[in-house]
Parts: structure tokens; sequence; C-alpha cells
């Protein structure tokens, strides 16, 4: 059920093995990732299975559009090598299943999914989210979590469920074809992590950059230029979905903020850590938070941006010592339209 769509022979045939070589937590030589990469296509041991640190990024690097990632995750279940301890595992299994008390609701447009992040539902408001309604709890979570926790099971259980929770309880019964996904996790979710499993998604997700894009151009008589510049934190799960990172790029032009060019952005973007930490990797996790933070402080940010409330949870409170203020995307957009 849910068969991961990876072709082997797409990986044998292809000579620049970007998935290890370009891996900024493991350092391989050409010759040695070659070596790797066969292990995981014979599905025999090997040290990416224990040192992968789950952060996305082999998924964007493959020029073939392969899956490795997944398929690392595959392996990963397989051959008992999960990257978080037991304990902790168990525990999140139980604290993020599906409650089952979800009612179908009508709602209006637009519709904004918080995932497993009822607490920011402030930052739905003004006129930027104008009439939206919002819909989050574990019912409707992703579930794409358990990619960090080596659990392809539990992405080919939950994550149908999510959609056809999302679907008949909500976009049906009001009549709605598409979804704002607030967090990136859920726009790759419902995107390319669905289609890698062949999960059928009955309706349009929409991602937040291009939804604030839209209402920006709107509302273009109203923004008033911030004139700063940001730093911003890439999450991992906007490996999955690397075009969009182009629309911030526009919505930043259009509220009137400089992109901070850093060496730790775009596709050379580190983790923030924070599941390294769940992981028990806190020699690792603090390195790179002080990288991230020490870049953004050397390209001049005074905002430290980010679209991951994982992300802005794990480093809000330590950009903010360091002199940057920690914002969302969205609410950065909501200062250039409530500036006086």
């Amino acid at each position: 059920m849910y068969p991961l769509q990876y072709d082997p022979h797409i990986c044998e045939n292809c000579s620049s093995v970007d998935c290890l070589t370009r891996c900024q937590y493991m350092h391989f030589d050409l010759k040695t990732a070659r070596e790797e990469k066969n292990r995981i296509l014979e599905q025999a041991d090997t040290r990416v299975l224990a040192d992968c640190v789950t952060c996305y990024a082999c998924e964007e690097y493959c020029p073939n559009g392969n899956h490795p990632f997944y398929q690392i995750v595959e392996l990963q279940e397989k051959k008992d090598f999960l990257p978080a301890p037991a304990p902790i595992t168990r525990q999140q299994i139980v604290m993020m299943q599906p409650k089952g008390n979800l009612q179908p609701a009508k709602v209006s447009a637009p519709l904004v999914n918080l995932c497993a992040f009822p607490m920011l539902a402030g930052s739905i408001r003004g006129k930027l989210f104008e009439g939206a309604a919002t819909v989050s709890g574990n019912d409707i979570f992703c579930n794409i979590m358990w990619l960090h926790f080596g659990k392809n099971s539990l992405i080919r259980e939950r994550v149908p469920q999510s959609i056809e929770r999302l679907h008949t309880f909500f976009l049906a019964e009001s009549g709605l074809k598409e979804m704002v996904c607030f967090h990136d996790e859920c726009y790759g979710a419902y995107t390319q992590l669905a289609a890698a499993f062949n999960m059928a998604v009955p309706f349009r997700p929409v991602h937040l950059f291009e939804y604030l894009n839209r209402r920006l151009d709107e509302l273009k008589d109203n923004i008033k230029p911030l004139g700063a510049k940001v730093a911003y934190q890439r999450p991992c799960s906007n490996r999955l979905a690397p075009h969009t990172d182009l629309l911030l790029d526009e919505i930043f032009r259009k509220i009137g903020v400089e992109r901070a060019v850093r060496e730790y952005d775009r596709e050379n973007a580190l983790c923030c850590g924070g599941v390294l930490r769940g992981h028990q990797k806190d020699d690792l996790a603090d390195d790179l938070q002080r990288r991230n933070i020490e870049d953004m402080r050397a390209a001049g940010a005074v905002y430290a941006v980010f679209n991951c409330p994982f992300c802005m949870f794990t480093l809000g409170e330590a950009v903010a010592e360091k002199g940057l203020f920690p914002i969302l995307v969205s609410d950065l957009c909501q200062q250039a339209l409530e500036r006086k």
C-alpha cells in the first residue's frame, strides 16, 4: 500500500551522486559516495543510515527527482536504524496520534491549515487574512514529521487519513477546492511527498508564499516598505518545494526588505538543530545554531525571519539574545501593512 516511487536503475546510472557529495553533515568524496550509494541500492548496512540528520536536503539535490531521502528512511526503518531514541519515538507516536473528535464544519475561503500549531492562530489576522478560516489539531496533522524518526510506515498510515479528513470534514463540506498551507511541512506533505508515495490529494494545496504574494498584490496601496535587511532561516521541509523560495524573494521585494546574502541560505541552508536535540545530538545542534546565528549577524541582518514554527521555537530566543528580531514571514508582511 502506497509504494515509494523510487527507481533503483536511475540511481545505478547516475554519475553525480549529488545526494551524498553535497550533504553538509556527512562528508564523502566521489569514490566513497558511490560506494555508499551502492550499499543503499543493495539494501545493505551503510553509515548513511546511522549518520543521516534527516534534513531532507538530498531530496532537493537529486538531479533525477528519485527520492533518495525517502529511500534512506525506508532502510532506516527496515534495518532498525532509528534516528531518535526508542522512548522518544514511542512518546511522539502516542502524543501526535489522531484524537478522533473532529466534526464536519462549513468554513469560508481562504481556508488556512495551521496543522499541529493552533497557537499560531494569532498570526491569521488583519487585511492580510481578511475573512480567513483556520483548522488545526492532531486529526488534520500532516504527519510528515515521521521522516525525522525513520518511520515511513506511519507516513503510509497517517498521511492519507489526514488528507481524507481535510477533504471530507472541511473542503468538500464547504465546496472549497483549495487550502492554504501555513507551514512548509503541510505543503510538502500534500504535494511532493504524497506524489512520491502515490497518494491521491483531492484538493489544491496552496503554499503560504503564493497566498501572501497574491494578497500583497491586492493590498499594494497599503504597503509601507520596511527598509530593513533580513536573514531567512530556510526550513528543512522547504527542500520539498524549492520553487517557493523564489516566491519569498518576491514577498521581500514587495514589502521593501533586503534578503541578506548568507553562507547558509538557499541550497546551502543549515538545519536549525531542533530535531537533532530530540535525537540527543546536542553537540551538533549547538554547532548548527552557532553557525546559523553568526552567519545572520555577519550579514548585517536586523530581522531573523522564519516560516517554520519549529525553527522559530528552536532559534527564536537565541537570535533575540544576539540582537536580531525573530519573526514569521507572515508577521513581517503584517508589519509592512500596519505601519502608521
